[in-house]
């Protein structure tokens, strides 16, 4: 038997038609940002998917008339950030021969993006700035990622964690040194600097 209360649903109604709208407004911004973190079609609508569900889940917690894509922002970050810890954990396997044979060796020399050696060196970039990511603090990364990634002012970036814009700045200056450091050796060696 299941408890029920007399404006429950009117009140869950209400709570979805909101989130609905507040989702239909941001959704560009939503899905710009997944594209930017994950770095593709397929990845980015994966965890701007599983952000909005976690949304929903909390949003009777969002206090409305706040800053809804500050907060947004920051579940999807965390929830990419996550999502790559948990791919780390448990990489990716394939073997050659679920691929077809037509497909093993067809190279474009067209389009340097169809090139492997090409598409291997820009899958390390990407696997070293998010190991680097990774080792630095929480609190660094989230403010780096919300600015630098997802493009926020300072001032969302502080109603989304909810910190003065001092405490803002300073992490962002702090996570992008302890960045420096951890990719210094990595720009070096490849004479980015």
């Amino acid at each position: 038997m299941t408890l029920r209360f007399i404006g429950a649903d009117r009140d869950q109604s209400r709570l979805r038609r909101e989130f609905e709208r507040l989702v239909r407004e941001h959704e560009r911004d939503i899905f710009n940002a997944a594209l930017r973190m994950a770095g593709n079609h397929a990845d980015a609508e994966d965890v701007a998917q599983e952000a909005l569900l976690k949304a929903y889940a909390a949003f009777e917690r969002f206090e409305l008339g706040t800053n809804f894509r500050a907060w947004i922002l920051r579940i999807l970050t965390n929830t990419y950030i996550n999502e790559f810890r948990r791919r780390r954990r448990t990489p990716e396997m394939t073997t050659w021969d679920l691929l077809p044979r037509e497909e093993l060796g067809k190279v474009s020399s067209d389009d340097a993006q169809d090139r492997p050696e090409v598409a291997l060196l820009e899958d390390a970039l990407d696997a070293e700035v998010e190991q680097a990511l990774s080792e630095i603090p929480e609190v660094f990364r989230e403010a780096v990622l919300l600015c630098d990634m997802q493009g926020l002012a300072y001032n969302e970036i502080a109603e989304a964690l909810g910190v003065p814009i001092g405490t803002v700045r300073s992490r962002i200056a702090r996570g992008r040194g302890l960045l420096q450091e951890r990719l210094r050796e990595y720009a070096e060696a490849r004479g980015l600097i």
